[in-house]
């Protein structure tokens, strides 16, 4: 019987085996082995992981959790995915993270790799998932965190985490940490994320905003929420860093490319404060935002805009947003921007809101809305920005900072 000569299709009397294939498949699998345990070997040289989850406020939170650490002296390595993914060095400095294709959460595993490198002792991680199924995934596999963070639990990626915020919140809970501390300022669904986390052996802790004085919110140089100066002190607490040092550095840091900024504008006898809340782009965050502006009391003399950017492929949020600007936004005009506009148009006038009350300005330039702005503002006039910030929305910030007379 002749041998079979190298390279040939063998056959085990069912389909044929290629060798090659065989040896491929064999190193891939040995590749997955190395990688992993290369992998975990990262993660117990970084000793205490932070992995921030929730539907907002994640990049803000991780943010003022890292710089809270360093203003105690803590080597941290901080990595937000928010408006503008960045890795924030221990020294404060950030570097753009670049990837090639669409986000993916294996990016985490480079990160941690980079952590190693920067001799961090701690790493604080926005979660990059939002599949449900993925969520577990994250935090278990890739960074098995010490201590966990969800911000909350809000009406947004309802398409995908729905039906109900229930759904939502019991999939953020997937990122509970084994055996160690969950931090949270979500009260209301509080008792689904700690079910999770007591499963795991973890300890839960809530964290209450009236802890957060108004003087403490006076030390940023932009718009924080209470809730978050909160969860970010309650994790540095724990990790032995007073408050006041704490609270110094997150006064000190730079905040995220989404926070919430205002911009005083003027232009010949107009004036406009243009807020940018293109960040809070559910229902509930963004009319939190318009509560707390005290934009639901009319101030006489004073316009209330709403400019919301939209995008095509979020049709839920779309129609969340028509139904928001329409019966919950109480504004005097409202300026429709970016993509699907003509959809959101026709779907807030069924929930009532006349067409003298609204401006579709879809496919127009950031200049062209800018100027639309302008024109609706008779004297004096608030302008709020919601819905999708990435591109036209980051195009429509700079046309009214770089007009700006003062930022805050």
């Amino acid at each position: 019987m002749r041998s079979p000569s190298p390279g040939a299709v063998l056959s085990t009397g069912g389909a044929p085996i290629d060798t090659v294939s065989l040896t491929l498949a064999s190193g891939l699998v040995a590749y997955g082995v190395w990688e992993n345990r290369s992998h975990l070997s990262a993660l117990d040289k970084v000793p205490i992981r932070v992995h921030v989850n929730g539907t907002r406020g994640k990049s803000s939170v991780t943010r003022l959790i890292a710089a809270g650490l360093r203003g105690g002296g803590r080597r941290t390595f901080a990595k937000t995915t928010g408006t503008m993914a960045r890795m924030i060095l221990p020294d404060g400095s950030e570097v753009d993270v670049y990837r090639v294709g669409k986000p993916n959460i294996i990016e985490q595993t480079r990160i941690v790799r980079r952590a190693v490198e920067c001799g961090a002792e701690i790493l604080v991680i926005e979660c990059m998932a939002v599949m449900p199924e993925l969520q577990p995934i994250a935090e278990l596999r890739l960074i098995r965190s010490t201590i966990g963070v969800i911000t909350n639990a809000r009406a947004d990626h309802l398409d995908v985490m729905g039906p109900g915020v229930d759904d939502v919140a019991r999939a953020l809970a997937q990122t509970a940490p084994r055996n160690g501390h969950l931090f949270t300022a979500e009260r209301e669904r509080a008792h689904l994320i700690a079910r999770v986390a007591h499963d795991r052996g973890s300890q839960v802790h809530i964290t209450d905003e009236r802890t957060v004085t108004p003087e403490d919110l006076a030390g940023f140089s932009y718009f924080e929420h209470a809730e978050n100066v909160a969860l970010a002190l309650a994790v540095c607490a724990h990790l032995g860093v007073a408050r006041d040092v704490a609270l110094a550095g997150m006064h000190a840091a730079k905040p995220d490319p989404g926070a919430l900024r205002r911009f005083l504008v003027k232009s010949g006898d107009k004036t406009i404060t243009f807020v940018n809340a293109f960040a809070a782009n559910d229902p509930d965050s963004t009319l939190l935002v318009w509560q707390r502006l005290g934009l639901e009391r009319r101030e006489p003399g004073v316009q209330r805009i709403v400019l919301a950017n939209l995008r095509d492929d979020r049709l839920q949020r779309s129609g969340q947003i028509a139904e928001l600007v329409a019966t919950r936004l109480d504004a005097d005009h409202v300026v429709l921007t970016g993509l699907g506009t003509g959809l959101v148009a026709y779907q807030a006038a069924q929930h009532g809101l006349s067409r003298d009350r609204l401006s579709d300005l879809g496919d127009r330039s950031a200049e062209d809305i800018y100027e639309r702005v302008l024109g609706l503002v008779e004297e004096r006039a608030v302008v709020v920005g919601i819905g999708n910030i990435v591109g036209l929305g980051e195009e429509i910030v700079l046309h009214f900072s770089n007009r700006a007379v003062s930022h805050g």
